[in-house]
Parts: structure tokens; C-alpha cells; sequence
């Protein structure tokens, strides 16, 4: 073999070496499960527990959210916020329902069931499959998202925060009382980055704190399909 095709060789396991690696850098495509539920709603326990069989699955980034709007049952819930109530208000008019409920799954922001019956949320993970947009990475304090097609021309980029894990929450009034409640990757903040036009972009990722996980979601506007998730 001559000199020069021993260079073309060597140069293109290189360039094969340095693909395969940067193939496994790449995050691979997530199936985002979002539970919204209430620590004063008595339908939400065996959801959350549902949650929790599921969240250690590989691919799936599964999250809970607390809504507020049942607090005036006589326990305020301690994870819950307003913002995360409005983000499952802006997910009802697409999913056909007239208004939030608890609890409720929603899938890559394309399908919802309640979640409570037991193998519910598995069975509309199997047939959502992952999210299938654009190429998003998570890596020292930068996401970088690839070009692609943003529908309707942009999307948003969502920060999101939260308890890797399961916590128990006593709860001494209202449906539950009496009741320690277990709860799965509790979302703690959810803050808009910036938006994605189908350009390839860069954003800086501020640190998170408390020990909190960081995950990132590329989202068609108003409640729309999730088009790539990330996580660390």
C-alpha cells in the first residue's frame, strides 16, 4: 500500500473515530413524562406512584409538577406554583379537554391520560416513542441545539430544575390528611431560556443549586409538542 493511501486510511478512521465519539456525546432522544398533580387532590396517589415506577426507565425523563388550584381544600401544597399550574392550563386546549384536572400525564406535549390505573403511563410512553426534533445537548453550563425545522417557525427553550429522586411529603390537612405522599423528580423552577427559530444554537445554562437536576426542553409555543429534551 502506498504512502498516500495509508494517510487517506489513517485519516478516515480518524474522522470515524472522532464521529463515534461525538455520537456518544450526543444526547440520545427522550420520551418526557409530565405529571401534574396536588398533594390536596385524593385521585393523586396512585399516579404519583406510577411515576415512580417508570422514572428510572432508560430514555424517559419523567416530572412531576404541583399545581395550586386545589390548596383551598385546606392544605397548600408544598411543591406547588403557579407557573407550573399555568403550564398544564396551556396543555388542555390542544389535548381537546376544557380545563386542568388532577392528576393528569402528559406525554412529549402530544398525548395525556390520568395515569392512575396501574400500567397506564407505561402504555402511552410505548406508543409515543421519543421526541423527534432537533439534536439538543446539556454539557458545562452550555445547551447546544442543532438546526432543524422549528414548526410555525419557533419554538421555546425551557429550563426546568428538579429533585432527582423520590420524596415523601406528610400531609396534615385537607383529602390526604394523615397520608405521607411519595412524590418523583419534583419539579422545583421552570424558567423560559430563550427561543429556537431552527438555526443552530447555543445557550448559556446558569448553575443549578440545592443539589437540584437540570433538564431542558425544546417546546412548540402554548402548550405544543416537545420536540427535544435533554438532561444531565
Amino acid at each position: 500500500m502506498s504512502r498516500s493511501c495509508k494517510s487517506i486510511v489513517v485519516s478516515s478512521l480518524g474522522a470515524l473515530a472522532l464521529a463515534v465519539s461525538l455520537g456518544a456525546a450526543q444526547a440520545q432522544p427522550l420520551t418526557v413524562v409530565e405529571l401534574f398533580t396536588s398533594q390536596g387532590c385524593s385521585s393523586c396517589p396512585p399516579a404519583n406512584a406510577n411515576l415512580i415506577k417508570v422514572k428510572d426507565q432508560p430514555d424517559v425523563l419523567a416530572l412531576s409538577f404541583n399545581v395550586t388550584y386545589w390548596d383551598y381544600l385546606g392544605w397548600k401544597d408544598t411543591f406547588g406554583r403557579q407557573e407550573f399550574t399555568q403550564r398544564q392550563v396551556n396543555y388542555e386546549p390542544p389535548l381537546g379537554h376544557d380545563g386542568p384536572f388532577t392528576p393528569q400525564v402528559v406525554v412529549n406535549g402530544r398525548a395525556d391520560v390520568v395515569g392512575a390505573a396501574p400500567g397506564e403511563i407505561q402504555h402511552l410512553i410505548s406508543s409515543a416513542g421519543h421526541t423527534s426534533g432537533p439534536s439538543l445537548s446539556l454539557d458545562s453550563g452550555k445547551i447546544s441545539i442543532g438546526a432543524g425545522s422549528a414548526p410555525g417557525g419557533r419554538a421555546d427553550v425551557w429550563l426546568v430544575r428538579y429533585a432527582k429522586g423520590v420524596v415523601e411529603v406528610p400531609v396534615a390537612r385537607g383529602e390526604n390528611t394523615g397520608r405521607t405522599l411519595p412524590h418523583a423528580n419534583v419539579v422545583h423552577s421552570l424558567e423560559k431560556l430563550g427561543s429556537w427559530t431552527g438555526d443552530a444554537t447555543a445557550l448559556d445554562v446558569p448553575a443549578a443549586s440545592d443539589g437540584l437536576s437540570t433538564a431542558v426542553l425544546v417546546q412548540s409555543p402554548g402548550g405544543g409538542p416537545i420536540l427535544a429534551a435533554a438532561t444531565n
